[in-house]
């Protein structure tokens, strides 16, 4: 029996909302400030999140994946000519159908199953905290060179799924990766391609650090 869809008004973004993860945003464009004045009008004050493949945030005319989150509204704050709000990622969806675009972006869904860790599953748990080791001993690194959004020890839920997602979101790497990770099926295909991505990530850093480092080393290129 096919799932049921829904419909669901959505904000295509330029980064990948992760259940479990907050998302900041400042509305001003007209069609989105409409979508959020309808949004809190409803009792779940949720709205679709999709990244967009090709296109711009501003103006319409882009190209979506159809793999997204649910984002929830936790506080917002009204201005003149802007939105300011907080909301949280939950359920991933599936887009369906992209409907009418006017006066916002609407489509019909179909939900994803969420992932499951069972907490007496063989090795489950101990992937999970090797995975966080990775993404947390990455960031360390990282952040020696460059400025990160998150630091190495920010808390993270005690919920085992939902720190798997915002593990994949802190992960020091691209909106790209963090859509093949947000299209995981199961929490073995998440932690493998997680860790994956995150140490490929690791490695760039290091090279690129070590060319950088041989160049400015060499004294024939110093005397060029």
């Amino acid at each position: 029996m096919p799932l049921a869809t829904r419909e669901l008004a959505m904000f295509p973004l330029g980064s990948v909302l992760l259940p479990g993860m907050p998302l900041p945003l400042r509305v001003f464009e007209p069609r989105y400030v409409a979508l959020l004045s309808t949004v809190l009008g409803e009792p779940d004050r949720e709205f679709g999140v999709v990244l967009i493949e090709r296109g711009s945030e501003v103006g319409g005319g882009d190209a979506r994946f159809t793999v997204g989150t649910v984002a929830t509204v936790v506080t917002v704050e009204i201005g003149e000519g802007s939105i300011v709000l907080l909301a949280r990622g939950t359920d991933r969806f599936e887009v369906v159908e992209w409907l009418a675009e006017d006066p916002f972006p609407r489509a019909r869904v179909r939900e994803l199953a969420p992932l499951v860790v069972a907490p007496d599953g063989p090795g489950a748990l101990a992937s999970l905290a090797a995975a966080e080791r990775v993404v947390r001993d990455t960031l360390t690194r990282h952040s020696e060179f460059v400025e990160l959004p998150w630091p190495a020890d920010v808390r993270l839920s005690d919920d085992p799924v939902e720190r798997l997602w915002q593990l994949a979101g802190i992960a020091p790497i691209g909106p790209l990766d963090q859509q093949a990770l947000l299209r995981s099926s199961t929490t073995a295909e998440l932690i493998t391609r997680l860790v994956a991505e995150t140490l490929a990530a690791g490695a760039a850093l290091a090279a690129g650090w070590t060319d950088d480092a041989g160049d400015l080393d060499d004294p024939d290129e110093e005397a060029t």
